[in-house]
C-alpha cells in the first residue's frame, strides 16, 4: 500500500507523511491511504506515555528500512493526525 511513498523515499532520501493513527488496535498495520494521501495506520499500543508514538516510529522504520533516529514527528505528537519526516 505504501509502495509509491517508498519509491519516493528511495529517490529523494526523505519523505514527509501525513498520518492518521488509531491507537489500541489489535495489530499495527496500514489500513488505508485517503484521497489527500493521508496514511491511516492502526497502532497496537495505547496512547499513553508516548507508547503509541514509539510503536508508530518503530513500524515506519521497518516499512521504510530507515533508522528509528531518522524518523521525527514534526507535529501532532499528542494528536491522531501527525506530520512525520523520514530521512535516510
Amino acid at each position: 500500500m505504501l509502495l509509491n511513498m517508498k519509491k519516493e523515499f528511495q529517490k529523494n532520501g526523505e519523505i514527509y507523511l501525513r498520518v492518521k493513527v488509531r491507537p489500541s488496535a489489535a495489530v499495527t498495520a496500514v489500513k488505508d491511504i485517503m484521497e489527500d494521501e493521508t496514511v491511516k495506520i492502526d497502532i497496537a499500543a495505547k496512547p499513553e506515555k508516548g507508547k503509541a508514538n514509539a510503536e508508530l516510529i518503530k513500524f515506519l522504520a521497518r516499512e521504510f528500512a530507515a533508522d528509528k533516529d531518522n524518523i521525527k514527528i514534526i507535529s501532532g505528537a499528542g494528536e491522531r493526525i501527525k506530520l512525520i519526516k523520514i530521512k535516510k
